[in-house]
């Protein structure tokens, strides 16, 4: 990452204010700089020479107003800072929730849920350094460094140019050791992503590794890994304390370069006391600024390692935005014929999917029409879930989708007709009338009861709790709930939207005989209000009372093409 990454700016609109008002901060504190050494100078070369001190008043009180703003200057750029850091990472994070609902569940899918967790949690949380300590001393000094070393060649030329010389020193140290501090600072931030992705899933397995009497090993794999991650930090640290020391010992020499220069031509009286003593006191100064910058890099490597992985997830989000009818995406058939363009439903036109070098589906060509509940069938592994999957825009596929005549996007966004339901049910922290509603913002508590009710769970409170993994409910009271919210939504549906889809996938695999007729009711129900309505399932009973088959066979038993449509 850049010193100051333009992407930034483009993907934290806020950082723009602050970074402006940083800017203005860091011209007033060097003002303040210059203003502190002057006064100094001047109260020690008037003070030897003998002034009265009602002559010396006037300049002492001029440089306690300076030392008063200074100090407000650096509370006010703490406080912009503070705040800067905790909005340009809220914007962040809202960007890179936006990126995740762009790339959609199957990019997701295709990628560790706790490295990305890192990235959104950690990740950005460790710019709080980079953006609230590192960043602004980059701004002083790119404001200051030039304006203290003017101001030091004008009054002494001989000591501006050795300050000239001596302050491209630091830089080339600096890129040099950030080199070095970057490649260890990648292998510490992939180990912490393999640190949390390891504990993740140790805890997601517990229960079954413990029935087999191997937790033991994978504490000492997580023990492993964690003894790798305090290598990778001391050697950081290591990088941090070295540089440090290196940047010190180099501007100190500088320093005092300059500082022998001037005590020689103070002795021979080439050089008058006070611009002596105002160059001594400015020479730190125009290294201080680099020394911090240096300093903060190491401090703010994490987040600089992590803002890399963040905008590149980011910039990989912004080219499907500008680029919504990609090659080989749903949506990109030439041709669709008259009849699938009148017809009031869902068609799948061509339908393929693969996964990496496995294809799944070949070609599927099938008709959801309004009114109609269609069960989808076939053995396992033959791509009922993958047909699903590309109907909701959660993976990649070839051939279109028609939705009312029209196409269907390949990415997740702009369903408002579809309904839901998944094979494994996902509940959230909250209630069961909160999970009902999910993403509705004005809820209709009516509707709600009356999706409950018709899957048999109208004696289940709406503000029964329920855990962040569904913890408070049964397996079967979990999957109905489910089914509700699809229901719901249904009933939501907008009425320009067009033809209500409703999709459930193995909506009974959890229940018993009386609670599946209450799915098959509900179903029916929305068929008869005038959706679409697909069940994915295995059970003779479900489709026994659809009103159309479609069979989709494993393809090591069928030809292309053949998948068929039996209407009942």
């Amino acid at each position: 990452m850049r010193p100051l990454d333009p992407r930034l700016l483009r993907y934290a609109r806020g950082a723009r204010s602050i970074l402006g008002l940083g800017a203005v901060i860091a011209l007033v504190q060097t003002s303040c700089t210059l203003g502190f050494a002057w006064f100094v100078a001047q109260l020690v070369s008037r003070s030897i020479a003998g002034d009265p001190v009602e002559e010396l008043l006037p300049s002492l009180w001029l440089l306690i107003g300076i030392v008063v703003l200074r100090a407000g200057t650096v509370l006010a750029s703490d406080s912009v800072n503070a705040r800067g850091s905790a909005i340009v990472r809220s914007q962040l994070r809202r960007a890179l929730a936006g990126a995740f609902e762009t790339l959609g569940p199957g990019w997701v899918s295709r990628r560790s849920s706790a490295a990305l967790t890192t990235v959104a949690g950690r990740g950005l949380d460790a710019l709080d350094a980079y953006f609230g300590r590192y960043v602004p001393q980059l701004i002083l000094t790119a404001i200051a460094m030039p304006i203290i070393a003017a101001v030091i060649f004008i009054q002494d030329p001989l000591s501006g140019i050795t300050v000239i010389v001596t302050l491209p020193l630091i830089p080339v140290f600096m890129i040099l050791i950030g080199f070095a501090t970057q490649a260890v600072q990648r292998r510490q931030w992939e180990t912490l992503a393999h640190l949390s992705r390891g504990f993740l899933e140790l805890v997601a397995g517990m229960a079954t590794l413990k029935l087999f009497g191997r937790q033991h090993r994978q504490v000492r794999r997580i023990r492993t890994v964690t003894e790798e991650y305090r290598v990778e930090t001391m050697k950081v640290l290591r990088f941090s304390f070295v540089s440090g020391f290196a940047l010190e010992l180099l501007s100190s020499l500088a320093v005092a370069v300059v500082a022998v220069g001037i005590g020689l031509r103070l002795l021979d009286g080439s050089l008058l006391l006070g611009t002596g003593l105002f160059v001594l006191i400015l020479a730190p100064e125009a290294f201080l600024p680099l020394r911090n910058v240096g300093a903060n890099y190491h401090a703010a490597a994490e987040g600089v390692t992590a803002a890399d992985e963040v905008f590149e997830i980011l910039d990989e989000a912004k080219a499907v935005r500008e680029s919504p009818s990609a090659p080989h995406q749903v949506g990109d058939s030439a041709t669709v014929g008259d009849s699938a363009r009148r017809t009031s439903g869902l068609v799948l036109d061509g339908l393929g999917v693969q996964y990496d070098e496995l294809r799944v589906l070949d070609d599927l060509d099938a008709t959801f029409p309004a009114g109609v509940v269609t069960a989808v069938v076939g053995a396992s592994g033959a791509g009922k879930t993958s047909m699903a999957s590309a109907i909701l825009g959660f993976v990649d596929a070839t051939g279109s989708i028609l939705h009312d005549g029209g196409r269907v996007p390949p990415t997740p966004g702009g369903r408002r007709w579809l309904s839901w339901a998944p094979q494994r049910p996902v509940l959230i922290a909250g209630t069961v009338g909160s999970n009902v509603a999910l993403g509705d913002d004005a809820p209709d508590e009516a509707l709600i009861v009356e999706a409950l009710s018709a899957l048999g769970l109208s004696a289940l409170p709406l503000g029964h709790p329920i855990g962040a993994v569904g913890d408070g409910v049964s397996g079967g009271q979990a999957q109905r709930i489910a089914i509700a919210r699809a229901l719901y939504r249904l009933r939501r549906t907008p009425a320009d939207a067009g033809t209500p889809v409703l999709l459930l996938d193995e909506p009974s695999s959890a229940l018993d005989a009386a609670s599946e007729a209450l799915v098959i009711d509900a179903a029916r129900d929305a068929a008869r209000s005038g959706a679409a309505v697909i069940v994915i399932t295995h059970r003779p009973s479900i489709v026994e009372h659809a009103d159309a088959v479609l069979e989709i066979r494993l393809r090591s038993e069928r030809v292309q093409g053949d998948e068929v449509m039996l209407h009942g």
